[in-house]
Parts: C-alpha cells; sequence; structure tokens
C-alpha cells in the first residue's frame, strides 16, 4: 500500500523549488573527476545555499568537498599560461551621472542625469561604472592591479549577464582577448556590434580583432594549436542572428558553419585540434554536434550530429578521454551531469542529484505531434500529459506561447514555466515550434522578425486547434499563457481568438508596440524586429508592427478573464505594459488580476516571489478553468 501511494505522488510547487539545481564547475587538473555545484531554494530564508561535490568521470559516488577546494582542483583559466599574472574584473567609475558628482555639495541629491540612452539596462540603472577587466601578478606580490580599458566607458563582462567567458589569455601569456561594446549612450542602445580586442601587457596598446564585422562577436577561444575561435553573427540590431563559428587560421577568418542551416549555442576544441563539438538546437531539442577543421587543406568542412533524442544537451563542460562531459536535460528532469562517450555512443549520468525525489513521482509523458500549420508546414508540438493519463477522460489544456521570441523551445527544464509540474496539476499542455523557433533551419527562425502578429499567431492556433480534435481534450476548458513574446501572444489572442480560451495568464508580455519601442532600453531588439520607429509613417513593415500587429487594438474584442504577472525591474518589457492591459481589463468589467513583483526583473529568481508565482498561476486557472 505505502508503494503505491507513493507512486502516486505528482510534482508540485513545493517539491519543484526544492529540486537541486546542478551546474558544473569544470573537469579536474589530473582529468579523473567532475567538480560540480548544486544550489538548493532555502524557501524559508529566501535564498539558495551550495554545496561543491566531485565525482569520478568513469562514474561513482559523489564526495563532498569545501568550496575553498575547488579553486585547487579545477585549473583557474584567469591564471595566464606561464602562471605570472591573473585576470579579474570588476565595475570602476568612468562618467558622471548622478547629481552628486557635478554638485559635490549637494551629496544627499539622489537626481541622475543623461545625456543619451543607455540609462538602464536589463534591471540597473547606470550610475556612472562600467566592467572592466584587470591584470595582476599571480606571485603574491602586493602589486596594484592595471586596468587593461582604463577611463572608458565600456564594458567587459559584457552586462547584464557576462562573465569571464569574455576574456582570456593568448596561449603565450602577452595578450589579453576580451569582449566589449564600444558604443556609448544612445549608439549602444541601438547597436549589437561587439568585437573582440586584443590588449598586449607589453605595448599596454589594444587592437580591435573583428572590426569589420557589424553583429555580435563573442566566446573567445584558443584551439590546442594557438588559433582563436569565436562565435559571430553578422548584423548590427540582430540579436537572434546565425551564430557561426570563426577560426582565425594563419591571417584568414575561417566560418566552419556557414553552409550549415542551424545556430551554435557553445563549442569547444577536441584535443587533437581537429575538430571543434557544439551544442546548437534541432527538431525540438540541443543536441551535440561536431564540425571538422581541415585548416589549409582540401578536405571539405563537414557538420556531422553526435547525439539524438527526446532531450537537450546543454553546457560542453569538457573532454576526457573518448568522453564528452556535458549537462543534460528533459521535461520531467532538471539538469545533471553526463558522460558520452564517442565510440560506444552512449550516456553515462555522473550526477543524480534529483533521483531520489523524481523515484517517488508519478511523471507526464511527452509526445512529439506534427501540425500542418496555414501555409502547409508542418511544425512539430510538444504536447505533455498529465500524470496516470486516462484518454477516456477529458482535460483542460494549456496553449503554452514561448519568449524570445526567437528562442528554441526543446527539452528545457524551468522552475518557472515547467512543463512537468503544469502536467502534474492536471492540464494537457499544447507547446508548439511556431516561427521564430531555433532548430528547424534559418528561415524559419526569422520568419518571425518584423511579422509578430502575423504566421506564428496562425501557428499557435492551427496547434491548439488539431490537438482539441482529441477525444481527451475539453474544448471547453482551454487556457493560453505565456511570458514575454508569450505574454504578447496571450494578449494578442485575448483580442482574436474567437471565443476558444477561458482563460489568460500573460507574465511582462508586450501590451502596446508603440510604448514598448519607446520605453525599452535595447532600442536594437524592437528596431529590428519591428521594423522602425512608430513616428516614420512611411515605414509600412513599421506601421503594420504598430497597427495591425498592436494587442492595444483588439482590446474591444476582449472578453476572457486575464491574469497579467510583471516585475518591476524589468526594464525590457517595462511595467507600463502591465498597467496599461490590467488597467484596460478592469475598466472593461473583465475578471483580470494584477500580480506584481517589484524587485524581479524579465525572471523570478527570489524563492518565495517564486512559490507566489506558482501559486497564483495555479490559483488562477482553478479559478477560470
Amino acid at each position: 500500500m505505502s508503494i503505491t501511494a507513493t507512486a502516486q505522488q505528482v510534482l508540485s510547487p513545493e517539491t519543484l523549488w526544492k529540486l537541486g539545481r546542478v551546474s558544473a564547475l569544470g573537469i579536474s587538473k589530473d582529468g579523473k573527476s567532475i567538480v560540480y555545484k548544486v544550489s538548493t531554494p532555502a524557501v524559508a530564508e529566501n535564498k539558495s545555499n551550495s554545496k561543491f561535490y566531485i565525482v569520478p568521470v568513469t562514474g561513482g559516488n559523489p564526495v563532498e568537498v569545501q568550496e575553498t577546494e575547488t579553486k585547487d582542483l579545477v585549473a583557474d583559466k584567469n591564471v595566464s599560461p606561464d602562471g605570472n599574472y591573473i585576470l579579474s574584473s570588476q565595475e570602476v567609475k568612468t562618467e558622471n551621472v548622478l547629481g552628486k558628482d557635478f554638485y559635490p555639495e549637494l551629496d544627499k541629491s539622489e537626481a541622475q542625469i543623461y545625456d543619451g540612452l543607455d540609462y538602464r539596462h536589463w534591471d540597473t540603472w547606470n550610475i556612472g561604472t562600467h566592467n572592466h577587466v584587470f591584470y595582476t601578478s599571480n606571485k603574491g606580490n602586493k602589486v596594484t592591479p592595471i586596468d587593461i580599458m582604463k577611463g572608458e566607458p565600456y564594458d567587459s563582462p559584457q552586462k547584464p549577464s557576462g562573465g569571464d567567458e569574455d576574456y582570456i589569455w593568448s596561449p603565450d601569456s602577452k595578450n589579453i582577448i576580451y569582449v566589449s561594446k564600444k558604443k556609448f549612450g544612445t549608439a549602444y542602445a541601438m547597436s549589437t556590434n561587439t568585437d573582440l580586442y586584443e590588449y598586449n601587457i607589453d605595448t599596454k596598446t589594444t587592437k580591435n580583432l573583428t572590426e569589420n564585422n557589424p553583429g555580435y562577436d563573442t566566446y573567445p577561444a584558443f584551439s590546442p594549436n594557438g588559433d582563436l575561435t569565436w562565435l559571430q553573427m553578422k548584423h548590427d540590431g540582430y540579436e537572434a542572428d546565425k551564430n557561426d563559428i570563426i577560426v582565425s587560421f594563419k591571417g584568414m577568418k575561417m566560418n566552419l558553419t556557414a553552409n550549415w542551416d542551424g545556430s551554435v549555442e557553445s563549442f569547444k576544441w577536441s584535443v587533437d585540434g581537429k575538430k571543434i563539438y557544439f551544442t546548437a538546437a534541432v527538431d525540438g531539442t540541443i543536441q551535440l554536434f561536431e564540425v571538422n577543421f581541415p585548416g589549409l587543406t582540401k578536405i571539405a568542412v563537414t557538420v556531422k550530429q553526435v547525439t539524438s533524442g527526446d532531450f537537450d544537451v546543454h553546457a560542453i563542460v569538457g573532454l576526457s578521454g573518448d568522453n564528452i562531459i556535458v549537462s543534460r536535460t528533459d521535461m520531467n528532469h532538471a539538469d545533471e551531469i553526463y558522460s558520452y562517450n564517442l565510440k560506444k555512443k552512449t550516456f553515462t549520468q555522473l550526477t543524480k542529484t534529483n533521483d531520489e525525489t523524481y523515484s517517488k513521482l508519478a511523471l507526464p509523458k511527452f509526445e512529439r505531434r506534427y501540425v500542418t500549420t496555414t501555409d502547409g508546414k508542418k511544425m512539430l508540438v510538444w504536447v505533455i500529459l498529465p500524470p496516470n493519463f486516462d484518454k477516456t477522460k477529458k482535460y483542460p489544456t494549456l496553449l503554452y506561447c514561448q519568449g524570445g521570441p526567437q528562442s528554441p523551445l526543446t527539452q528545457f527544464y524551468s522552475f518557472r514555466w515547467n512543463f512537468s509540474l503544469m502536467a502534474s496539476q492536471g492540464y494537457v499542455v499544447v507547446a508548439p515550434n511556431r516561427r521564430g523557433m531555433y532548430g528547424h533551419g534559418q528561415a524559419w527562425n526569422e520568419q518571425i522578425s518584423k511579422d509578430w502578429g502575423g504566421q506564428s499567431i496562425q501557428d499557435y492556433l492551427s496547434a491548439i486547434d488539431d490537438v482539441a480534435k482529441e477525444s481527451y481534450v475539453d474544448k471547453a476548458r482551454l487556457g493560453c499563457v505565456g511570458a514575454s513574446y508569450g505574454g504578447y501572444s496571450a494578449y494578442f489572442l485575448a483580442g482574436i481568438h474567437n471565443n476558444r480560451f477561458k482563460s489568460f495568464i500573460a507574465h511582462d508580455g508586450v501590451f502596446n508596440t508603440q510604448s514598448m519601442f519607446g520605453t525599452t532600453e535595447e532600442v536594437f531588439f524592437n528596431n529590428w524586429d519591428f521594423g522602425g520607429p512608430y513616428w516614420d509613417k512611411n515605414n509600412a513593415v513599421a506601421q503594420k508592427a504598430y497597427n495591425e500587429f498592436n494587442p492595444i487594438n483588439y482590446v474591444d474584442k476582449w472578453n476572457t478573464p486575464i491574469l497579467i504577472i510583471q516585475g518591476g525591474k524589468d526594464y525590457r518589457v517595462c511595467i507600463g505594459q502591465a498597467q496599461e492591459a490590467f488597467q484596460a481589463a478592469q475598466l472593461r468589467g473583465i475578471k483580470s488580476r494584477f500580480l506584481y513583483l517589484p524587485e524581479e526583473n524579465h525572471w523570478v529568481l527570489k524563492p518565495q516571489n517564486g512559490m507566489v508565482w506558482q501559486r497564483e498561476f495555479f490559483k488562477w486557472l482553478k479559478e477560470t478553468l
């Protein structure tokens, strides 16, 4: 009886927020172990606690270690190859912004003064400080660290989320390669043009290595043979452009993935320098690929898919013999670390942080479904079915609208938009790989740009209408949920859905494309996706974005309950979007609720806020579906 009862437990918000979150720190110096961290939310204390472990690369029981020990176990990439120097970064004051900067005698002033955009970014206001890269002696001498960007009002690491992947040593320890977008104010907000810069520690001079490329240049790394390698996007202002692997070899910049119809997420060189392993989205998953490096030979460059299956291969931790160490997840399981044997073509799970918890749960089942779209294309739709699914019953069903708008809808495991959790509460979840999703070719991904309310919206309706034909779907209880572009989708569909849905949930969604353009901090994003500013009346593409594709113009058709969620520090999709939507719903007499999270940004990061989010999410669905 106890075994049967245990097996009937299902994932709850409380259990979700007790799961350990695994992140690999690297392979040990001797190549025998994986060093990793497990962060576990402590909801009562509203924080996360971390523990550190090592586990053999061949598998076995993990051993807990102290955080201080991990620094000795894993090679520090920030130490120069000759061991003489170490890299670091810190914020430095580079410009006057605060009232007291200009008027020292008014030191209690809270004023902030700007002459250009980039006055705030992501969730932080610009107070005149920028991230800079420093190097100093690694010999224990008391030497003042040297700021290699001294006086420059630019960032490296890049804000908001860049880290030490933005700077590396050259193999000869003479140069520092770093990533920076050396634009200021309004020009910064209009551009994605990051470049790779090379700083020579002897001459104290800097040169731009990617000056001719107008788009993103990121993630510098050196091959075992000393060839600088990085990821590159071609177009300025297009943050979701095709991401290619570039190798600088004998004065040439070789694009290894130019003829491959996909976009690279991360990469790692093989030990012998003959190939590069990388991850990329494909057909609703993220898989491991390889591309050979021919150098100057006439051997053709060939991209091969290495792994396959209904899971996501995330970060490539490193290589150990015939094994590649990666993190892996699927819709029912949070990230764990795996070893993939290149010869045997098999995975070995190295960490089992949450296996005991999952063993006590009846988990949902996810299925692939291919739906014909209104323009005759085949679209992958993930369908997630509740635990202990009974096809003779009818289930309330949720259409999930992915954000981005260009991002892969794969086998991810979110601690907020968690398909396993939604299905475990008794909902069928329909998750379409609509236009704008990586993994189905670059043309499919790009089609959503300047077409927010067009084919992608029709893709959503094609998906829900197709799945709703199943006998197990209660067509009288359909809901629509999403965040960011998914929130936009919920707002837009609320005005055109023709009574398909009984409930909507929109989190940090774009409600008014015109005010979005006027308030978002990364102007390049809307400039590209909307086709230009709203005041350009002669721009037919832009005017379509601000009129035909603007959810605010369909509010007169709203007739369905809607939950609106907004982070107070979301400067990408600002609070006014949610306020406008909630005010419209309330004044039209539509059942609506506003969940405001003052200290959260575009995400929900604090444990107790995360729990409130989950409880309100399912409370709303229970009330309205």
